[in-house]
């Protein structure tokens, strides 16, 4: 059986769709756009900022889950243009590191929602750690 994650710490769903879903020990989430969960609004800057912005509500999501960064085995990763691909790498490293980081797509989109510079999904396993 499916169960709904969901937390104040990430931005509310502004669609009909949950933050995550937990099936089993899998957590799949929803794309995470670069909001700030309290305001709605983008944080000040450029893609670096947005993208710590997707990768903090992605891990407020997993740790409601029960889950952490440590766990994604996959993410999906969109750009509003691949000239942020370098600088999106960075911060991604900082997140996730490179010993055994999690599988990868990164795609150009022709626009992202609320023409946001990124946005970010992941799947995950439950940690077993409590």
């Amino acid at each position: 059986m499916k169960n709904q994650i969901s937390t104040e710490r990430a931005p509310a769903a502004i669609g009909p769709y949950s933050q995550a879903i937990l099936l089993g020990d899998m957590i799949f989430t929803s794309g995470q756009l670069p909001l700030d969960p309290v305001t709605m609004q983008f944080p000040e800057g450029g893609i670096r900022e947005q993208t710590i912005q997707s990768l903090k509500n992605i891990e407020a999501i997993l740790e409601k889950s029960g889950s952490s960064l440590d766990c994604v085995i996959k993410t999906t990763c969109f750009l509003s243009d691949m000239a942020h691909f370098s600088e999106f790498n960075k911060v991604y490293e900082d997140f996730f590191g490179t010993v055994a980081a999690p599988a990868r797509s990164c795609v150009q989109a022709a626009r992202l929602p609320k023409d946001a510079l990124v946005e970010v999904e992941v799947i995950a396993f439950k940690s077993k750690i409590s």
